[in-house]
Parts: C-alpha cells; sequence; structure tokens
C-alpha cells in the first residue's frame, strides 16, 4: 500500500497575517492582553514601546505635519495680501495720471518701486498721432513688435541678446528678463512690449507662474489705451 506524501506546509507570511487581523476586527476584542504586550521599536532611538506609546508618537507627528501645513498657508497668505496691496497701489497711480501721455512713466516708477524691479521700459506703437514724437515710441523696430504679438504668454528667463534689452538705462546688468506684450483686449495684435530686467539670475526664470505678470499686462493695457 502506497503511502499519500504529506503536502508541505506553506509557511505564514506577513501578508497572511495583515490580512487575517484585517478579516478578524474581534481579535483583538478577545485576546486584549496582546495589545498591552505587543512592543515596537520607537523612531526617536533605538528603545522598545507598548503599542499605545507608538500611536501616540504617530498623532503627534501628524499634528506636528498638519500645524506646519497651517502655518505654510497663513504666510501664503499674508504674502499675497502684501501683492494684492501693491497691485492696488500701481494701479491707483494709474487712475491718478491726468494727462494720457504721463502714463508709461509712471507704469515705469510704480513697477519699480512697488515690486522692486530694478530696471523696467515700456514701449507702444499704434498710437494717437499726436504721440508720435514721444519717447515710449521711439527704437521700436517691426522685429520687436512682431515679437510682441507673438508672445501669447510673457517670456521669463535669461537674457538671450533680445532687441528690447537695448531700451534699459543698463543693458549689461539685465541678467533675467520677463518681455510681457500689452494688447488692447485678448487677441494676436500687441500695441507695446514691457520690459523687466534684474541682475538676479533667478529672479524671472522659465519655471515661474506668469499669472500675476498677465494680470499687469490686462490692467496696464487698459489704462494704456487712453493713448491709441
Amino acid at each position: 500500500m502506497m503511502n499519500t506524501p504529506i503536502p508541505a506546509l506553506t509557511p505564514l507570511t506577513e501578508d497572511d497575517i495583515v490580512d487575517f487581523l484585517l478579516n478578524t476586527p474581534d481579535f483583538f476584542g478577545r485576546h486584549a492582553e496582546v495589545l498591552s504586550s505587543v512592543q515596537l521599536t520607537s523612531p526617536h532611538g533605538n528603545r522598545a514601546v507598548s503599542l499605545q506609546e507608538r500611536q501616540a508618537e504617530m498623532l503627534r507627528e501628524k499634528i506636528k505635519k498638519l500645524e506646519q501645513r497651517v502655518m505654510d498657508m497663513v504666510r501664503h497668505g499674508n504674502e499675497n495680501l502684501v501683492i494684492v496691496d501693491r497691485l492696488q497701489r500701481w494701479a491707483r497711480s494709474l487712475l491718478l495720471a491726468t494727462a494720457p501721455q504721463d502714463l508709461p512713466q509712471a507704469m515705469v516708477e510704480e513697477l519699480q518701486a512697488q515690486f522692486l524691479v530694478p530696471q523696467v521700459e515700456i514701449k507702444l506703437w499704434g498710437l494717437n498721432e499726436a504721440y508720435a514724437d514721444a519717447p515710449f515710441t521711439q527704437g521700436v523696430s517691426s522685429d520687436v513688435k512682431s515679437l510682441a504679438s507673438s508672445l501669447m504668454a510673457p517670456y521669463c528667463g535669461p537674457n538671450a541678446g533680445f532687441e528690447p534689452v537695448s531700451w534699459l538705462p543698463e543693458p549689461g546688468a539685465a541678467a533675467s528678463l520677463a518681455l510681457v506684450a500689452l494688447r488692447p483686449a485678448p487677441g494676436p495684435q500687441a500695441f507695446g512690449l514691457m520690459v523687466l530686467a534684474s541682475s538676479d539670475p533667478e529672479r524671472f526664470h522659465p519655471d515661474m507662474s506668469t499669472d500675476f505678470l498677465e494680470r499687469l499686462a490686462e490692467l496696464g493695457s487698459a489704462a494704456l489705451l487712453r493713448l491709441r
């Protein structure tokens, strides 16, 4: 008579234990003493702690992370309030400019003052003939006009030898730039270009958000329409 071989027992794995505990929720109710005897290694040293102590540590860590997130939210909120306040001052200066021809210079000066941009310049074209000889209309080539109209979003990045950099008081000090097209309304044709420059190579970088610059362009363009 042949003996039937006894199949080898499959050893329990950690996953088997986890599955058992998850599918047997009353296990610790029937074996409460197990919970009190479980010892875990604390992440704050090599000492052993009870399960309850480890749970308390994990809870404290979660609370600490939540507190940090709240502090970050408060800090970002305060920073946003400062930006909104500066934007309001800039817009107010445009509203207070009584002579239309004073608007470009007011925009430049207030951008420098409110947002601490070292160099700013604005050039415009396609304006009323009364402003044909104004400084802010001079030195604009057809290439620059095409460049401005091609900018569907502000360019932010290194100074790659763009022609508008020559408009700045110190072109050699422009390590990073923001080139912002000015448009009368959403559409392809621009009637101006705003140049913001800094000696800091990281002040205007390719990965930065351009939402705020776009809002500046919208407000500035609306004010400058008085010159058309």
